[in-house]
């Protein structure tokens, strides 16, 4: 009997630990078919329309999933560089790598999981559910858990608006990006002169 007890207890610690694994959940109902929302999140002018104003995604295992923020910033600074999918069920779930954004470099070269679940409420509703897990603790972990937990909601708003009202206009956003890239690069470029 006391086997048998042991057992049991060995066999339940994982589920305990993954019980207290911390993770940020959001959700989002968007006003479109299933199909419009899954397409809104796995290709590249789905992205484009509502989370960045570049990206490069291959909804496929391997596969990019890259989302550029600035897109005229230097490689591996521009958002999410490198990013890519690890799996994919068609019109269901969409799970891919994440890291935090370059103002937390302790932690910026690691990577979290985001996973997508999709769900028709209706002919023109789905639910988007949102879980992104994997998170370190204490320090630079804290702040990127924080980031996100606002970050990720916004993404959701916007994805929301982009069915109601249409695809983001990123050009006043390009313009203020480009303008700041531009002058990141000369204050670059007169430091490095003797």
């Amino acid at each position: 009997m006391k086997k048998a007890a042991a057992a049991l207890l060995v066999a339940t610690l994982p589920l305990a630990a993954a019980a207290q694994e911390r993770a940020l959940v959001k959700v989002a109902i968007v006003a479109a078919p299933l199909e419009a929302a899954w397409k809104a999140w796995t290709t590249t002018e789905g992205i484009k329309t509502f989370f960045a104003p570049d990206a490069r995604v291959e909804a496929r295992p391997g596969g990019a999933f890259e989302v550029f923020f600035n897109p005229y910033a230097k490689p591996g600074l521009k958002g999410a560089d490198g990013m890519e999918v690890l799996a994919v069920q068609e019109n269901r779930m969409l799970s891919f790598t994440w890291n935090s954004p370059p103002h937390l470099p302790e932690v910026r070269n690691q990577r979290t999981a985001v996973t997508l679940r999709f769900s028709a409420l209706g002919e023109n509703r789905t639910e988007v559910r949102l879980t992104h897990s994997g998170w370190g603790d204490g320090g630079q972990w804290d702040q990127s858990f924080a980031y996100f937990d606002t970050a990720w909601g916004k993404v959701l708003a916007n994805l929301e608006k982009r069915f109601a009202e249409g695809p983001i206009d990123w050009a006043p956003f390009l313009k203020q990006v480009k303008a700041y890239q531009d002058a990141e690069d000369a204050r670059e470029a007169a430091g490095k002169k003797p």
